[in-house]
């Protein structure tokens, strides 16, 4: 970019106005945005949209959808005599063989084994394609956290929201193709789960407070938005005056006018005022425990935002008994308990509405933590990370329902048929999409870089 006084003068405008968009348009940093673009499907695309309810902490599979016996038979042995070899945990505390708190049952037409922790989830039963397989390469949260979103257990990598959003984009002009809604606990590792990492920072999570404030200074600072026009018009004459104007700038500018213009899109899909009282009802606004409020507010604004075309939303979770998350190092009774009493109700009521709505057959929803937990106890009533095979859960677009994908050995402990990595599931979310994972590259670094790096198939056995 020339060092003309018009060029400095363009960007001390738009560095030092902030045109009342706050944080949002902070993200769009001069030295940091890259111009993006979109990309032709390579295939047919399954879905529009994807919902990602991230359960953060490790939700113990053995707890909710995979049913071991041998755990009842053998509770409160060592179980290095009847497992045998154990890996290293995370924290080296090996306790007893430790049974469920909750029974399970088998659910739906499907007969599939869900346990009493999820009441409401197990009703939907047939609509879910439970992995019952899944492994991580890593143990620990953060590390685990950025690999669940981005491939690599690497901080400042594009999250699969923001490939999604970067090759894909949104199909509504006024809001971003990536947005997070808060419920009070951000992940370890941060903000950077949602990073555009050297993707343009258009691509980047938008992150909204599902309680309070959606956004800092959503409010314009102009007394009309007729005053916030001639301001974004000029903005705009100034730039058209430079041709020598450079990409990171142009992607910049497109931030800031997509802030603008959520100004007025935020408030309105945030209000739930329009949503009937049977709605409210069935996503559990009305619920005596708070973070069941919480959570259904989180499910709803989701099924408002993928109805107005944005491409991927994520749910952090509430802030249950602190900062304890699902992590249940001890008292999973109560740990998995609160957790699960906050989150089944809404996920439940998201998913009978948007098959109501005729929404299921082109949204996906995603179901996951970022590891599992160990079929043994830590502390006598805990259990430890376990990264060597966890469950989660998909339903709706694209996806064989009422299905089971995998098993763990008999105890839960380890994926022994039907492995799946991080990587298979991030190229069968991009499958769903219409994007060929291996075709879908950015280049940076002096390589073609793509979300599997150069793993990860599309797991065709989970196709409909």
């Amino acid at each position: 970019m020339s060092n003309t006084p018009l060029a400095i003068a363009r960007r001390e405008m738009l560095a030092r106005s902030s045109l009342g968009f706050g944080s949002l348009a902070c993200s769009a940093l001069l030295d940091q945005a890259k111009a993006g673009g979109m990309i032709e499907r390579h295939l047919s695309p399954k879905v529009r949209n994807i919902i990602f309810l991230f359960m953060e902490g490790g939700v113990s599979q053995v707890d909710s959808f995979d049913y071991k016996p041998m755990l009842e038979k053998h509770h409160g042995k060592d179980p290095r005599k009847e497992i045998g070899q154990l890996e290293k945990t995370q924290f080296e505390s090996i306790g007893k063989v430790f049974k469920s708190p909750w029974n399970f049952q088998r659910r739906g037409q499907t007969g599939a084994w869900i346990s009493d922790l999820f009441p409401r989830v197990s009703e939907m039963a047939d609509e879910l394609c439970i992995i019952k397989s899944m492994t991580s390469r890593f143990p620990e949260h953060t590390s685990a956290n950025f690999f669940l979103h981005s491939g690599t257990g690497l901080q400042g990598r594009p999250s699969m929201g923001a490939w999604a959003s970067y090759g894909l984009g949104s199909d509504n002009d006024n809001l971003p193709g990536y947005i997070v809604l808060n419920g009070g606990q951000i992940p370890s590792g941060g903000l950077d789960c949602f990073s555009n990492g050297f993707l343009p920072a258009t691509a980047r999570g938008s992150l909204l407070n599902a309680i309070g404030a959606p956004l800092a200074n959503v409010t314009p600072n102009e007394r009309g938005a007729h005053s916030q026009a001639l301001k974004r018009r000029l903005v705009g004459h100034l730039n058209q005056q430079s041709p020598a104007i450079s990409r990171e700038l142009e992607a910049a500018i497109a931030n800031y006018e997509l802030a603008a213009r959520m100004q007025l899109a935020v408030p309105e899909v945030m209000s739930l005022e329009g949503e009937s009282q049977s709605i409210r009802r069935l996503y559990g606004l009305d619920a005596e425990y708070q973070h069941t409020r919480t959570y259904a507010r989180q499910c709803l604004i989701a099924r408002r935002l993928v109805e107005r075309g944005v491409r991927f939303v994520e749910l952090t979770i509430p802030m249950v008994n602190g900062f304890q998350r699902w992590d249940a190092h001890g008292d999973i009774a109560r740990n998995h308990g609160d957790n699960a009493r906050a989150v089944d109700q809404p996920i439940a009521g998201l998913l009978k509405d948007l098959r109501s709505r005729g929404m299921l057959d082109e949204t996906l929803v995603l179901w996951s933590g970022e590891f599992g937990r160990t079929p043994f106890a830590q502390g006598g009533s805990g259990r430890d990370h376990n990264e060597h095979g966890f469950s989660l859960w998909m339903a709706g677009g694209g996806i064989r329902p009422g299905i089971s994908h995998g098993e763990t050995d008999q105890w839960g402990y380890k994926a022994v048929s039907g492995r799946l990595e991080i990587h298979d599931l991030h190229a069968t979310l991009l499958h769903l999409l219409g994007v060929d994972h291996k075709a879908f590259t950015h280049r940076f670094g002096g390589r073609d870089i793509r979300l599997t790096d150069v793993h990860g198939r599309v797991v065709k056995e989970l196709l409909a």
